[in-house]
């Protein structure tokens, strides 16, 4: 009984911590929603109400016609699209030297992408800022994607996978005559699909909110993305607007919350699961 009773004591922990945390996720994404449909007067309102006199979806128009909102998100579909694809062929790519092919030093070049972790981004901003101004690639895509194509946190990610992936099932692929290419792409890849869709999903994401780099390249609507977009409409009148704001936000954030809907139980598999069992 008293096991039992522990059993239970636990179990409602748990509980009163998952709802906790979907608390502390889900207010601000609330309040960001019903932000975006207020008016004016209602966000700086004091009291602060939750929900509006009336409702004011004219935010959503504002926020597209006030900045070359389109302009924004079709700059962040093609750096994301090139970013991504960039990364995850040289992650898979590298993680599978690293894992599977024997040379000399790949212990040696494994330790220098995990120390490549442990650099912040920032530590590089100046130099690579100097190189692509003297390059003069301001104000262009190839000044935003080629100093973001890095892909430290791929490599590890794919190598400690295929590590973990049967070496019978490698050696058996070998002694069918499956070359390296043939090794990767139709026997390694197609077992490590979650990995490989939680890889890319974390590289999505990552790319589209990405914020410095950016603001630091884009001078004009002809590079910028959406995160560089939303501070120019918040400064667009020399006042925070709010409400457009957030509805432009909202906007921003629903493709990548329906390419996670539609992606998650691959998502979730891939970081949970361990060595592939065979």
């Amino acid at each position: 009984m008293i096991g039992t009773e522990r059993g239970i004591g636990w179990r409602i922990v748990g509980y009163l911590g998952m709802a906790f945390a979907v608390a502390f996720i889900g207010l601000p994404l609330i309040w960001i929603v019903l932000t975006s449909l207020k008016q004016h007067g209602d966000i700086y309102s004091v009291p602060v109400r939750w929900f509006p006199d009336e409702w004011h979806p004219q935010n959503y128009a504002d926020a597209t016609e006030r900045v070359p909102f389109l302009a924004y998100f079709r700059n962040s579909i093609i750096i994301t699209v090139i970013l991504c694809t960039i990364k995850i062929i040289l992650g898979v790519i590298s993680a599978y030297a690293l894992a599977i092919l024997r040379f000399p030093g790949r212990n040696l070049v494994f330790i220098l992408v995990i120390s490549a972790l442990m650099v912040p981004s920032e530590v590089t901003v100046i130099s690579n800022y100097a190189l692509v101004s003297q390059l003069g690639w301001r104000d262009t895509y190839q000044g935003i994607i080629i100093p973001l194509a890095g892909i430290a946190f791929g490599t590890f990610l794919m190598r400690n996978h295929f590590m973990s992936i049967p070496h019978e099932i490698v050696e058996a692929a070998r002694m069918d005559g499956a070359g390296p290419f043939r090794l990767l792409f139709q026997v390694l890849l197609p077992i490590s699909l979650p990995t490989l869709v939680a890889f890319s999903m974390i590289t999505v994401v990552n790319e589209w909110n990405q914020y410095l780099w950016p603001f630091l390249m884009a001078d004009t609507e002809a590079s910028a993305p959406l995160p560089v977009g939303l501070t120019m409409l918040q400064n667009n009148d020399g006042v925070s607007n709010w409400g457009p704001v957030m509805a432009a936000t909202i906007m921003t954030m629903i493709p990548v919350l329906l390419l996670f809907l539609a992606l998650q139980k691959y998502m979730i598999k891939g970081l949970t699961s361990g060595a592939v069992k065979g």
